[in-house]
């Protein structure tokens, strides 16, 4: 039923993203979201530059820059506060025209994300919209839809994607059950504001004190965040009392912030079993939560819903077959899979063990520091290749190098115009080829021949030994030769 609408679950970030990308494919949107205003509470402070990616085909990349910051870096500290081995974040764009990783206030994305559903036509958007229930058919879904007064009402859907966050309706209706890859951890997290800058370094503070592990970061303008790992059996109004907050916001000159909001959270480290049934697909937290670790939460939403749009696009328009929705968990939930173990990982390694653990921290953390290449890689923002598959072919020495992985966001001249390789893409699948010193993008029936400015595009070919690339619609390398 290609004339009914997709229907996205969940007016978040991830929701709203995916309800532009689908908008932009000339798809009708219907977005719904159980809470009748939009969340006004800050969650998410860091996207790199991969997922980026997503928000630059949903349109509002620039005005996310315009609200964002470019992390400096990470800092890993003892608990005395002692420096244990510091990794900065080059100042400038990364491989992808961008800062590796920025910091952000979620409700200031919210809103750009809004403005930007309300330009662009082809979305309804219904608040205090609960989904009670779904009825599946042959290329159709009924979703069944109870409004803030009790009354329901029935919206026939060509597409659900569920987007509905940690409790997820969607996911319970799909009859998915989150698999554990780690325990659960409880963390008091506190948003601050202070009238004048902290004289604090910008990057990310975390202290790798199992007795007590914390994080401190600056957001964007006179905001920051502290997090601190609530011990058994402590509750959140253990730790913001004065004098107990005060001590702990000490040795970041914090003490004297305002307190936004103080909340105890339960980080989990979780993956759907089941990402899809007959046209009913999960994506973002409702499909996986993880650890803050490698501050990839929202990113890994925002790259379900990137690598989904297009496909969801082409089998509601008939352009493609329904095997191709196949692809969504296929490639996703390994991807997802290995992020959060990491993450828990990660969180394992600089934080647990206890106090025994700390020497031997110390000098693993230091020996790190010193040598430039696993330093370069703790900044990386890039995330493991997409597994092979159906559409990502791994074979012959190229392809084991780059499918799977980002095409660079290049810079390059085009028709006698400077842009970035995304606008010579285009929306669709690409073919770049280079031969006889000159680069060229196939798309669409026309071949382009763009001077790679900068020199990235030539530099990724040679080091993945590459001279002909396929791109996917989502700017995922599908093969190379």
């Amino acid at each position: 039923m290609s004339g009914a609408p997709v229907v996205v679950v969940g007016a978040g970030p991830v929701g709203t993203t995916a309800a532009l990308l689908l908008a932009r494919r000339g798809l009708e949107v219907v977005l719904l979201d159980r809470r009748s205003r939009p969340h006004d509470l800050p969650r998410a402070v860091h996207l790199d530059d991969e997922a980026l990616r997503a928000l630059a085909d949903a349109g509002v990349a620039d005005g996310f820059l315009a609200l964002s910051r470019p992390m400096a870096g990470l800092r890993l500290l003892d608990a005395g506060q002692r420096t244990l081995a510091e990794f900065r974040r080059e100042p400038g764009a990364g491989r992808h025209g961008w800062p590796q990783a920025s910091m952000f206030h979620q409700p200031d994305l919210e809103e750009l994300l809004r403005a930007a559903v309300d330009r662009a036509g082809g979305i309804a958007v219904h608040r205090g919209a609960e989904v009670v229930g779904l009825t599946e058919a042959d290329r159709s879904v009924t979703v069944h839809v109870r409004d803030g007064s009790g009354g329901c009402r029935d919206v026939v859907a060509s597409a659900v994607v569920g987007c509905d966050g940690a409790h997820s309706t969607v996911r319970g209706l799909l009859g998915a059950r989150m698999r554990d890859l780690g325990r659960p951890d409880r963390w008091l997290v506190v948003d601050l504001r202070a009238p004048a800058p902290l004289p604090v370094w910008p990057g990310v503070h975390q202290v790798c004190d199992p007795a007590r592990a914390a994080t401190f970061m600056p957001v964007t303008g006179d905001r920051y965040r502290f997090e601190a790992r609530l011990r058994p059996g402590e509750t959140a109004a253990d730790l913001t009392g004065p004098a107990t907050l005060h001590a702990l916001l000490a040795p970041f000159g914090a003490q004297d912030a305002e307190v936004v909001r103080a909340a105890e959270y339960v980080y989990r480290a979780q993956v759907a079993d089941r990402w899809r049934r007959g046209r009913v697909l999960l994506a973002g937290d409702a499909a996986h939560l993880t650890p803050p670790f490698v501050g990839q939460g929202l990113g890994l939403g925002l790259r379900d819903v990137h690598q989904l749009a297009w496909k969801l696009a082409a089998v509601v328009a008939g352009a493609a077959g329904e095997e191709l929705l196949d692809t969504h968990q296929a490639e996703r939930r390994p991807h997802a899979r290995a992020l959060v173990r990491l993450a828990a990982l990660l969180g394992r390694l600089m934080t647990g063990g206890g106090a025994a653990a700390a020497p031997a921290r110390r000098a693993v953390l230091a020996a790190v520091g010193r040598v430039p290449a696993l330093a370069a890689y703790a900044t990386d923002s890039r995330t493991p290749a997409l597994r092979g598959g159906p559409l990502v072919d791994r074979r012959g020495r190229a392809g084991r190098r780059l499918a799977g992985t980002l095409v660079p966001r290049a810079r390059v001249r085009a028709d006698g115009r400077d842009c970035r390789l995304d606008d010579v893409l285009g929306a669709g699948p690409a073919v770049l080829t280079a031969g006889d010193g000159v680069l060229t993008v196939e798309t669409g029936g026309r071949r382009t021949e763009v001077d790679d400015v900068d020199g990235v595009l030539t530099a990724w070919l040679r080091a993945g030994r590459a001279t002909t690339v396929a791109v996917r619609p989502d700017r995922v390398v599908r093969s190379a030769s």
